[in-house]
């Protein structure tokens, strides 16, 4: 018969306490105005080694309201947290990404930050366009622009012959860009320049901050 240790699990659970207790991870559910550019630019990120391997984040990508204008791609954004909130509760942030655009702004901009706000959809909002988010990667920029000068200067540098991108090129960058971004709107701010005359601008390092934030929680 083999001898006894004495020793057994106490009734508080000690086998537990051997176990470790991994925390849930964040999850972040992201909204895009554009159908092709934005969105493959948050699954470069979802895929960069950080990021994916990290045990804390998670990104997931909604394209049910892609192409729609801020308005609608914020209500949308806002019925999915309520829904996620009273079916799952598996949803820490929502983020919309869209444009404000130049020389014609989409319209019900203010409406759409105000909903967003009451509604607790975060928002990453660039001016003129997602491709001076872009364009920071590479290069600073302060000077006004619209979004076709936008546009064509991301294509300087890129290449790029129209929509989509390949993350590739832009993830080793992001961290400058987002110290560029926040230059920028340390300036306007300085300046007294409010939305949406806050062009230059993107509040994409806002997002990139809140996920490494998330990723480097204990």
């Amino acid at each position: 018969m083999a001898k006894s240790t004495g020793r057994s699990p106490s009734k508080d659970g000690s086998l537990r306490r051997r176990t470790a207790v991994r925390a849930p991870k964040r999850t972040f559910l992201v909204f895009c105005e554009g159908i092709r550019t934005e969105p493959e630019y948050i699954e470069a990120l979802r895929h960069e080694p950080a990021v994916r391997d990290s045990a804390s984040v998670e990104i997931r990508i909604d394209r049910t309201a892609s192409g729609a204008v801020p308005l609608t791609l914020v209500d949308t954004a806002a019925e999915a947290r309520d829904r996620y909130s009273q079916e799952r509760g598996e949803i820490d942030e929502v983020w919309c990404l869209f444009d404000v655009e130049w020389p014609l702004n989409h319209p019900n901009l203010r409406e759409a930050r105000e909903k967003a706000k009451a509604r607790n959809v975060n928002l990453a909002i660039s001016n003129p366009c997602f491709e001076l988010w872009l364009v920071l990667h590479f290069e600073e920029h302060t000077a006004w622009l619209n979004s076709d000068v936008a546009g064509k200067l991301r294509s300087r540098h890129d290449k790029s012959s129209g929509k989509g991108l390949e993350g590739s090129e832009y993830m080793p960058r992001r961290t400058v860009a987002a110290n560029r971004a926040r230059a920028l709107a340390a300036k306007h701010t300085g300046d007294g320049t409010e939305f949406p005359d806050d062009n230059p601008s993107s509040g994409m390092y806002l997002l990139l901050d809140a996920i490494e934030s998330s990723r480097k929680a204990p």
